[in-house]
C-alpha cells in the first residue's frame, strides 16, 4: 500500500486507480458494515463514490474536477447478488431527486479548518507558551502559512512526505498544521530513536525533508550517512529547528546546515494559498508505531480520520472553550493523540515542554492554570513518586488522561490525592491514539476509594468518533459474553481506524481481516458493556493450561510498598509450560528487598499459580512514549531457560 492508493481522487490523468481504505473482504453479506469505493474513470476523468452499509446503497454520486458541479443522488434498495459494488440497473428503489452534492453544503473535512477558524475569531487569544515565547493565533496562523509557502518553495508537491525529528517544541506544533497545508503528509519520528532506525524510517517514508531539533542534530546526520550508504536516491533536505528559549550546544557545528527554521519560515509567503485535500481520505500524516513487539509500521492517517478524532478527543477530555493544555504527551506519539489540531478547535492554550519532569509539570500547572495534560502510566508513576521539593498545591481542576497499558488503580488514587482527575483513555498508533475512554458514572462517586480506582482503571466504551469496538474470539468472530471473564480479542472499527499500513498492503490486510481492525489486545466486557484491557495476546502466560493475565499479577505487585514499576512476562518451564517472572523496579531506600518477600506478597494476594516464581531487581526498559518493552523482557526471561 502506498500513496498512490491511499491518496485518492486527485483528479489527474491517468489509468483507471480503485482505492479502497481500512477495509478486509471489501463488502460482502457476512461484513455488512459501511465502507468507501472510490473509482477514478480512466477516460471522463470522473469519480464514483458509493458508501454501503447493510448491503444498501446510500448515496451514488459523480464528481468531476470541477468543484463547482452539482452531484445527484439516488439511493438503491440493494446491490446485485454477485456482490458489485455497483447498483442494479433494476432495482426499484426510493427516488432522491433534487438533493444536490456542492459547496454550499460539503467541503473535505481537515484539521487545517481549527486553525483558519481559531486564527480568524480568537486572533488576539495566546496560542502557544514556551519558557519566554508566548504566541497568539493570528501568530501561529501566518507563522504556519508562511512556513507551508517555504516547503513549496524547497519543491515540495502534493503528498510528498515532510519528516520531523524534535521534541514538543513549538515548532513541531507549527508543523502539524504548516504541512498539510503544503498539501504534504507529515512523519513525526521518535525523537528518542538512534541514528540507524532513523535512517530505515526515512527511507521507508521516503522523506523529502526532514526538520531536527538542534540537540539531535549529530543523530539525523548519523543517520543520513547510513542512508546515503543504502541508496543512490536523493537525501531528504535538513532544515535545523534552533531553541533561542534553551541554551544551545555551541559545540554543534552547523556550517553544512542549508536552511534553519527561522529563517526559513520568513523567506515564506504571508498570502500563500492553502492547498487543500481533493478528497478527505488523503493522506494527512505517517505515524511509525514504536516497535514494542515487532518492527514498526508506518500506520496512514486521513484528514477525515484526523479531523473526527481531534473531536472525539477534546470531548473524552472533557475539554471546553479556551483549555489549557500541557504538552506531556509526545507530539510524535499518534500526532499527540491528534491534540495538536483539537487544541485549536477549541481555541486553547499549548504549553510547550521540551522534557517532561515533576517540577516542570508542577511548575505549569500551577503558573498557567493548566486544565489539562495527558501521559502514559508511568508519567503519572513518575508525578506520585517525585520529590516533595518538586510538587506544588493544585488549587484548580486538572484532568489528566492516561493511556496506554491498564493504570495500577493504586497509581490513580494517589494521583487524586495530589489534585489531579484522572480519566482512562484506550486506543493504539492504528485508531489515531485514543478510541475507548471510561465514562465516568456519577453513582460510582459513593464507592470505596479502592473500588473507585478500579472502575476508572477499566477502558469503557468507544468515543464518537469509532462506529463500534467488540471482544470477540479471533477464530470464531464470535463476541465474548458480558461477564467480565471471559478474554477475547479487542477490535475496532470506524472512522478513527488507520487507512492502512505504509507499503505493507500484506500486513494491512491481516490485521482487517473479517471486516475488523484486530489490535491483538486481550480485554473481557463487563455486565454494563465497558471493555477491560487484561493483556497482549503475546503477554498471556499459559501455565498449566491456565491462563495468567500479567496485567493481574503487575497489580498486585504495584500494591507493594518497595515497588515502584514491575513487568511480568512469561518463562519458559518443562513442567508447566510457562511460569510467571516479575521484574521488579525498587524505590528508593529498598534496595536490600529480597525477592522471597516479594513473591510471599504475590501468594497471599494471589492463587498460587499466578504468583511470579521468581523476582528479578532492575531498570524497566520503556519506548520513548513511557511503554514497557516486554519483548526485551520475555528475551531475558527465555534465556533464564526452566525453572523446574
Amino acid at each position: 500500500m502506498d500513496f498512490a492508493t491511499l491518496g485518492s481522487m486527485n483528479g489527474s490523468g491517468g489509468g483507471g486507480l480503485i482505492c479502497a481504505f481500512n477495509f478486509s473482504s471489501w463488502v460482502s453479506n457476512n461484513s455488512p458494515r459501511s465502507s468507501c469505493f472510490l473509482h477514478q474513470h480512466m477516460n471522463h476523468k470522473r469519480f464514483i463514490m458509493m458508501k454501503l452499509c447493510n448491503n444498501v446503497i446510500l448515496r451514488h454520486y459523480y464528481y468531476s474536477n470541477s468543484r463547482k458541479t452539482q452531484i445527484m443522488f439516488s439511493a438503491h434498495s440493494s446491490l446485485n447478488n454477485n456482490n458489485s459494488h455497483y447498483p442494479n440497473n433494476d432495482d426499484q428503489g426510493s427516488s432522491m431527486e433534487g438533493v444536490v452534492f456542492c459547496d454550499a453544503n460539503y467541503s473535505p473535512l481537515t484539521p487545517i479548518s481549527f486553525l483558519e477558524r481559531a486564527a480568524r475569531f480568537c486572533g488576539e487569544r495566546t496560542s502557544l507558551v514556551y519558557g519566554s515565547l508566548e504566541y497568539k493565533w493570528s501568530d501561529t496562523y501566518q507563522r504556519c502559512l508562511k512556513l507551508a509557502s517555504s516547503l513549496t518553495q524547497l519543491g515540495i508537491s502534493p503528498a510528498d512526505v515532510v519528516a520531523t525529528l524534535s521534541p514538543n517544541v513549538p515548532a513541531m506544533y507549527e508543523l502539524h498544521f504548516a504541512v498539510p497545508m503544503a498539501g504534504a503528509i507529515i512523519c513525526t519520528l521518535n525523537s528518542r530513536l538512534d541514528a540507524s532506525m532513523v535512517s530505515v524510517l526515512l527511507e521507508h517514508s521516503q522523506a523529502k525533508i526532514l526538520f531536527v531539533d538542534y540537540q539531535l542534530l549529530e543523530v539525523a546526520r548519523s543517520a543520513l550517512d547510513l542512508l546515503c550508504k543504502r541508496t543512490s536516491s536523493k537525501l531528504p533536505i535538513l532544515v535545523l529547528i534552533a531553541d533561542s528559549d534553551c541554551d544551545s550546544d555551541s559545540t554543534i557545528d552547523t556550517s553544512s546546515i542549508s536552511y534553519e527554521y527561522e529563517m526559513l519560515l520568513a523567506n515564506g509567503e504571508k498570502g500563500f494559498e492553502i492547498v487543500r485535500p481533493k478528497s478527505e481520505m488523503d493522506p494527512i500524516s505517517v505515524n511509525y508505531t514504536s516497535g514494542t513487539t515487532s518492527r514498526p509500521k508506518g500506520v496512514v492517517y486521513s484528514h477525515r480520520g484526523a479531523y473526527l478524532n481531534s473531536l472525539a478527543t477534546v470531548l473524552l477530555f472533557r475539554m471546553d472553550l479556551f483549555p489549557v493544555y500541557l504538552w506531556t504527551v509526545p507530539m510524535f506519539h499518534c500526532n499527540g493523540w491528534c491534540l495538536p489540531w483539537g487544541v485549536a478547535a477549541q481555541f486553547g492554550t499549548n504549553i510547550c515542554l521540551r522534557k517532561v519532569k515533576p517540577k516542570d509539570i508542577f511548575d505549569n500547572v500551577t503558573n498557567y492554570k493548566v486544565t489539562h495534560l495527558g501521559g502514559a502510566p508511568t508519567v503519572l508513576n513518575m508525578i506520585v513518586n517525585s520529590a516533595s521539593f518538586d510538587r506544588k498545591p493544585i488549587d484548580h481542576k486538572v484532568l489528566a488522561m492516561t493511556g496506554g497499558s491498564p493504570p495500577p488503580p493504586q497509581i490513580i488514587a494517589k494521583m487524586e490525592e495530589l489534585g489531579f482527575t484522572v480519566s482512562h483513555l484506550y486506543g493504539l498508533t492504528e485508531t489515531y491514539g485514543p478510541g475507548t475512554f471510561c465514562v465516568w458514572k456519577p453513582e460510582w462517586d459513593l464507592l470505596a476509594p479502592q473500588e473507585r480506582s478500579r472502575m476508572k482503571a477499566r477502558q469503557g466504551i468507544p468515543h464518537v468518533g469509532l462506529d463500534e469496538i467488540d471482544i470477540k474470539d479471533p477464530e470464531t468472530m464470535e463476541s465474548v459474553p458480558n461477564d467480565g471473564k471471559t478474554m477475547g480479542e479487542v477490535m475496532f472499527r470506524g472512522n478513527t481506524v488507520m487507512s492502512g499500513y505504509l507499503r505493507d498492503l500484506k500486513a494491512t490486510k491481516e490485521v482487517f481481516k473479517d471486516g475488523w481492525f484486530h489490535s491483538g489486545d486481550l480485554g473481557v466486557k463487563h455486565q454494563d458493556g465497558y471493555i477491560e484491557i487484561k493483556d497482549r495476546l503475546k503477554d498471556i502466560i499459559i501455565s498449566g493450561g491456565e491462563n495468567i493475565s500479567s496485567v493481574e499479577v503487575e497489580t498486585v505487585l504495584y500494591n507493594h510498598p518497595a515497588v515502584l514499576e514491575a513487568a511480568v512476562v512469561a518463562r519458559p518451564d518443562n513442567h508447566w509450560g510457562q511460569t510467571p517472572c516479575a521484574f521488579v523496579e525498587l524505590k528508593e531506600g529498598y534496595n536490600d528487598m529480597d525477592s522471597q518477600e516479594i513473591i510471599n506478597f504475590c501468594r497471599d494476594h494471589l492463587p498460587h499459580y499466578m504468583a511470579p516464581k521468581i523476582v528479578i531487581f532492575q531498570d524497566i526498559p520503556k519506548t520513548s512514549t513511557g511503554k514497557i518493552q516486554k519483548y526485551v523482557l520475555r528475551e531475558k526471561a527465555k534465556a533464564l531457560g526452566s525453572i523446574s
